[in-house]
């Protein structure tokens, strides 16, 4: 048996025979050892000894995207694509302030990302040096946890500690800031952190479970309310099998899209804003809200006070802190939305239920009531109907990346997603210029499946730089370039809220977007009328490398239904 004494010697010889290694180099070798393949970054003079050291470590895949913003976001789609924490690195200064929306991203999405950002050295923080800001206090309110480097030994332990912080319980950003002379600094230490257990979070406790099955079974209209913490819980199949035992009808937020298949017998749609009208008038008249890993976000409840009235609330969440926030609950279930979606069974030991048959057959009717018609008036294109068509043409493990305005919204109602992995968009923080970097991290995390990034003219131009990042890796991605030479959503609020005053939101004179992505070398068309459609998507989905399809739309188009501001979700404008 070793005494601690021995084992103290031992340590002390492995440290006198250990080859000292940098910060930078302990950097890199931890994060390999996390099992990271893929970082997205920028260089500069802070970061840059750990750039020096990056073409030593074979593991590592470095993308160079254009923009810090860009690295950011690619590092987001590659993390929502895979399901494994996203790494971007960039420098000091205006390096670490450009990752502060990707950081913000990532935290309102619960996105598991860690930034790891330059910092002049140590005897120059807090003088106002060359490239200096402060983003750590910068970043407090939009992370998980961060760090500031102040040893090189810490540095495996810290980074091990980051990737487990960033991915458990509700996923979120992590931020480590790396002074240039620690990441240049030589050390045969490791300090040795307290090993974090990998936290099997529990369910709810068994007199709540067994409150919310009462609640199911003596509900008249019960209604599933879902959002993005069933895929982040790893929830899907669970979810998918109560809602196969109790036939209760569903609906969806956007960042839940996909946790039940579109087309689905009972699923209804997203509801919201511009929510579906059978999932809004469903949710309006339910008599019970099961709500599983959503958060009453206002886009989605419109006027909180008329959301759901009639109806009692059962909650389920991976963070305590959502239950009870904005809405009293009459049973909550925190922990983990797998066990507690798979430990509700509300008809066991052959317990009546009540006959709910009325009710679903009502929410159907209505479903089918309210189905789009395509065949829309009008010479333009007309978007819904294109990506309607382009969804159902392309194969089934198809990737939809979006940014945000009119073409995200069309996108939620017109495109039909199997997996929560088939959507990814900005959705708390509703980001323009989001769309085509995530669409390039998603592809090259996922290089097998079909990645389709749908953008704005106005969003497009954003982040449009990263049409360089594209050609350079050869990124196979599709873009669809929705074009109405306007801010489209801002304009529709003019339209309808602000009396027809188009402020600033005149977009006549962009660019011929398909000539501007070739001098970028990337292959792209534009697509003028409605019988161009078909061949226009024929030729984007058969395309093998990047290819972007620059569509051109009626400016006067909205997005339909609409809940205006401060209604109930009940109050929809139409057409």
């Amino acid at each position: 048996m070793t005494t601690a004494t021995q084992f103290d010697r031992q340590q002390t010889e492995i440290l006198a025979n250990r080859e000292p290694k940098s910060g930078a180099r302990l950097l890199l070798e931890s994060i390999a050892a996390q099992g990271v393949d893929m970082i997205f970054g920028y260089p500069g003079g802070a970061i840059m000894p750990v750039y020096d050291v990056l073409p030593k470590i074979p593991e590592l895949n470095h993308i160079l995207c254009r923009h810090e913003q860009g690295c950011g976001m690619a590092a987001i789609g590659y993390a929502r694509a895979t399901g494994r924490t996203g790494t971007c690195f960039a420098t000091s200064g205006p390096g670490a302030t450009n990752l502060v929306t990707a950081i913000a991203d990532a935290y309102l999405d619960s996105v598991p990302v860690v930034f790891v950002t330059g910092q002049v050295t140590s005897d120059l923080m807090g003088t106002d040096g060359f490239q200096e800001v402060d983003i750590f206090g910068i970043t407090l309110p939009i992370v998980k946890h961060s760090y500031i480097v102040r040893d090189p030994a810490d540095i495996p332990g810290m980074i091990a500690e980051a990737y487990f912080i960033a991915a458990e319980g509700r996923p979120g950003p992590v931020l480590i800031d790396l002074p240039k002379d620690v990441a240049n600094a030589l050390t045969r230490e490791r300090h040795r952190w307290r090993p974090y257990p990998k936290v099997k979070p529990e369910m709810g406790q068994a007199q709540d479970i067994a409150a919310a099955e009462a609640l199911i079974r003596n509900a008249n209209k019960p209604l599933f309310y879902i959002g993005g913490g069933i895929a982040q819980g790893d929830g899907v199949t669970e979810l998918r099998e109560l809602v196969d035992r109790t036939k209760i009808p569903v609906v969806s937020t956007l960042k839940g899209l996909g946790a039940m298949p579109s087309d689905h017998p009972n699923y209804l749609g997203m509801l919201g804003m511009h929510g579906l009208k059978a999932a809004n008038y469903a949710v309006q008249d339910c008599d019970l809200l099961i709500v599983a890993g959503a958060r009453f976000d206002d886009r989605a409840t419109g006027k909180l006070d008329t959301f759901a009235p009639h109806a009692k609330v059962i909650h389920m969440d991976i963070d305590i802190a959502e239950i009870n926030k904005l809405r009293r609950v009459n049973v909550g279930l925190d922990g983990s939305l797998k066990k507690n979606l798979a430990a509700l069974d509300p008809f066991k030991n052959g317990q009546i239920r009540k006959d709910i048959s009325a009710w679903t057959q009502l929410c159907y009717d209505r479903r089918a009531e309210h189905e789009w018609d395509y065949d829309a008036p009008g010479d333009f294109v007309y978007a819904p109907k294109l990506l309607h068509d382009l969804s159902r043409r392309a194969d089934d493990s198809a990737i939809f990346t979006c940014d945000v305005g009119q073409h995200q919204m069309w996108v939620a109602q017109h495109c039909y997603f199997d997996d929560p992995k088939d959507h990814i968009t900005s959705g708390g923080l509703g980001t323009m210029g989001f769309g085509l970097p995530a669409g390039l991290g998603a592809k090259l995390g996922a290089p097998e499946r079909t990645v389709i990034t749908v953008s704005g003219d106005g969003s497009i131009m954003m982040n449009i730089q990263e049409l360089a990042t594209l050609f350079r890796y050869d990124i196979a991605l599709k873009i669809v370039l929705l074009d109405n030479s306007a801010l489209g959503m801002v304009r529709q609020w003019q339209e309808v809220f602000f009396d027809k005053n188009y402020s600033e939101t005149n977009l006549s004179d962009n660019p011929d977007f398909a000539k501007v992505a070739r001098a970028f070398q990337i292959d792209a068309f534009t697509v003028n009328t409605r019988d161009e459609v078909d061949a226009g998507i024929d030729r984007l989905l058969a395309a093998q490398g990047p290819i972007l399809m620059h569509v051109k739309i009626d400016p006067n188009e909205n997005v339909w239904p609409l809940v205006p501001p401060g209604r109930s979700n009940a109050d929809m404008m139409e057409r």
